[in-house]
This record gives structure tokens, C-alpha cells and sequence, in this order.
């Protein structure tokens, strides 16, 4: 078995074979490791398993990272239509759903496949499953440790992924790789994840779980040439713990703990104002009201919290009061305990500190021929195909530097 390769990529995931597959197809030998038993399992439980491949909106102002300038370069050079091009002439169907969201007609597995094929292209060797112990410099090339004996090869790509749902193999193997070659590294964190409240203050909103309904939902500073914060409009989801769904999810990445979130719970109207300015030609009760804009359980669990009587008629309350179940909807601020963590995190926020990388080719300025690509290096994108067209865009940039 061949222990002598020009690169070695440590990673089977969506930056993984993308990479491993354009290093391939331009004459690099190239072999490509990974741990698990099952290949991509990340890409298989994608999208509700049909695999939101990528974003046909995506850009640079999709992403997070403490250097936001660096996804410019690679996003640039290998473009959702880059990736569409290929998964047509892989015959794949596929639709988009809401704001540009692009998925697989059918299952995940044909993205897999075609990964797998492009890489059979390349001519990429594979060793899956084989755990990688260690990397370490030799000469001018690379040493891998690995169950599988020594590998030596001249370039190493990391494309192990991040923290998130450690039930199908995650592990922080990328950062030790990292700290091993003396690389920084932004702290980690779930990212894409449900939030969760004190139990004791989030009692009363337990009775609405799988309540749904879009909103406005925002956390930190928007003002500035530098803003700290997001607002995103998407669909909220209530749960047992906290709140979850696309709103959440999108919100999640830039919460910074012990701050607030507000949602607007009827983004399309000023609840305080309709409710005034009606109060001689609404004579319905405040529940029945309440419940035509709202979902009735919503409706009767925010009265309830509030000591609003769900029969007084609108007419005959006073306007502060009104003022304040407005507040209550259009400007409800929250402040989360935490996080479901990483058990329920689609992506992880943080990594390999880009200041330490090329963006141009993801190779480390310090350490050359070592790369790292996708999840591990702190670019976290948006909900809704963003971190796929990372991965893509990242493994292609550094499969054409190598």
C-alpha cells in the first residue's frame, strides 16, 4: 500500500473530498483520511437529508468571523454557480426553496456520490476508516501517525470540521492539529443553535411548545460602521427549553452570552397603535383580537403572563395598558441562559484564526504546505446553504494552491 503522497487531506466531509478532488484532477497524488465508519454523514443529515448544497445569494456579507475580509478571495473564485454547474453535469436534480435555498430533488446521497466521483476523477487514494494520531513536520514534507502505519507526504490539508453533533464524529482533532504548529485560535462556540432560558422564567411560555409563527428577531448593536449585531425575519419555533427555528438559529451565531435578544412577534404591524387608534371600532374582546394576528395559543399564553384579562373589551382598556401589551409583542426582550450546545449545533463558530492563513490558497503563512479548509477555520456562514458553499469554495481554493 502506497505511504508516499503529494497531499494528504485529513477529512472525508463537503472541504474534504472538494478539495481532495481538485488537487487530484490537476496530477497531484493525493490521499484522503477519515475516522468514521460512515462517509459524509454531515452531507447525509443535510437539508432534512436532501441537502441544502449551497445559496445562490451567497457572498461575503453572509458569513461571521473576526476577519471578515478573508472568505472574500475564495467565494469569489468558486461561486454557487460554479458548484451548480457541477451538480448538473452530475444529472442531479434540484429546486430552490425559500430565500435561495438550493436542494436536492431527491437525497443527499447524489451530492455524496458526485463528491465521490469527482474524487475517483482525481485518482484520490482512500483510507476510511483511519484515525490520524498525529502530524508532524519531516523535512521538507509531512509524517502522518495513523492506524494505518506511517504516511509521508509533502502537503497536509485539515478538513476535519468543528464541534457540532459530536454524535456522528466530531471531535476537535482540527485545533490540535493547530496548536501542535503553534496557530491561534478564536474560542469555539455552537453556532446555528437552538437558545435556551431559566427554567423558573421560561415556566410560563412552556405550554407553548411547537407554537410557530415569523418574526423579527435581533441581538446586539446595528449601528456603526462596524456593527456588532443581526436582525434576520424568519420562522421562531417555542420548545420546552427555550426557542428554536430559523430565527433562532440565525440569531444564535451572533448572540453573545448575558446579552438580550428582541423579537417582534408581528413584524407587519404596530400592535399598540392599531390597538388604540381602534379602541371605538374594535369591539371585539382582546383574546379573539389578539388570536386573528396570532396563534391562539400564543395569543392566550402572552395575556396570560402579562395578567391581561383575555374577555375585557378593547374599548374599555386604558392606553398604557395597550402600550404595554405592544411592547410585550413587537418588543419582546429576552435574555438566554445559553445554548443546546453542540449536541444540537448545526456548525461550529470560531477555529483556526484566518489571520494565520493565506486566503487566497488557506495555507498557514508560518507553516508551509500545511492548509486547513470548511468548518475548521473560523468563517461560519448563515442558515440555509452558506457553510456548504464555504466548504466548497475553501476546498477548491486550496486545491488549486497545492
Amino acid at each position: 500500500m502506497a505511504k508516499e503522497f503529494d497531499v494528504a487531506v485529513i477529512g472525508a466531509g463537503a472541504a474534504g473530498m472538494m478539495c481532495a478532488a481538485t488537487a487530484g484532477k490537476r496530477g497531484k497524488r493525493v490521499v484522503l483520511l477519515d475516522h468514521a465508519e460512515k462517509l459524509a454523514e454531515k452531507i447525509r443529515i443535510s437539508g432534512g437529508g436532501r441537502c441544502n448544497f449551497t445559496n445562490i445569494n451567497a457572498g461575503p456579507a453572509n458569513f461571521l468571523s473576526e476577519n471578515p475580509h478573508f472568505a472574500k478571495s475564495a467565494l469569489s473564485r468558486f461561486t454557487p454557480q460554479d458548484f451548480l454547474a457541477m451538480v448538473k453535469k452530475h444529472r442531479i436534480g434540484f429546486h430552490e426553496k425559500h430565500k435561495g435555498q438550493l436542494f436536492c430533488d431527491d437525497s443527499a446521497e447524489q451530492i455524496i456520490d458526485m463528491l465521490r466521483n469527482e474524487c475517483a476523477d482525481g485518482g484520490v487514494h482512500w483510507r476510511m476508516p483511519a484515525k490520524v494520531q498525529a502530524v508532524a513536520q519531516n523535512g521538507a514534507g509531512f509524517v502522518l501517525q495513523t492506524d494505518e502505519g506511517e504516511i509521508h507526504a509533502g502537503a497536509v490539508v485539515v478538513a476535519t470540521g468543528g464541534l457540532s453533533i459530536p454524535k456522528i464524529g466530531a471531535t476537535d482533532f482540527g485545533y490540535r492539529v493547530a496548536k501542535h504548529f503553534g496557530l491561534k485560535l478564536v474560542d469555539p462556540r455552537p453556532a446555528l443553535v437552538p437558545l435556551t432560558f431559566d427554567a423558573q422564567e421560561w415556566a410560563p411560555f412552556v405550554p407553548l411548545a411547537g407554537v410557530s409563527l415569523e418574526v423579527d428577531v435581533e441581538t446586539g448593536s446595528l449601528k456603526g460602521r462596524n456593527p456588532t449585531g443581526a436582525r434576520f425575519r424568519e420562522d421562531l419555533l417555542f420548545t420546552h427549553r427555550g426557542l428554536s427555528g430559523p430565527a433562532i438559529l440565525q440569531i444564535s451565531s451572533f448572540w453573545q452570552p448575558g446579552t438580550p435578544i428582541t423579537i417582534n412577534l408581528l413584524p407587519e404591524m404596530d400592535l399598540a397603535q392599531t390597538l388604540i387608534e381602534g379602541k371605538g371600532t374594535l369591539k371585539k374582546q382582546l383574546g379573539n383580537l389578539l388570536s386573528q394576528w396570532l396563534p391562539s395559543r400564543l395569543a392566550e399564553g402572552l395575556l396570560q403572563v402579562h395578567g391581561l384579562d383575555p374577555e375585557a373589551r378593547i374599548a374599555d382598556m386604558k392606553d398604557d395598558t395597550l402600550r404595554k401589551l405592544g411592547r410585550a409583542v413587537n418588543q419582546w426582550t429576552i435574555t438566554p441562559n445559553g445554548s443546546e450546545g453542540y449536541r444540537k449545533a448545526e456548525v461550529t463558530r470560531g477555529g483556526v484564526d484566518t489571520r494565520e492563513l493565506s486566503q487566497q490558497s488557506m495555507e498557514c503563512k508560518n507553516v508551509p504546505g500545511l492548509y486547513f479548509i470548511g468548518e475548521t477555520v473560523d468563517v461560519t456562514g448563515w442558515l440555509g446553504g452558506y457553510n456548504f458553499q464555504w466548504a466548497w469554495a475553501s476546498g477548491v481554493a486550496a486545491g488549486l494552491a497545492i
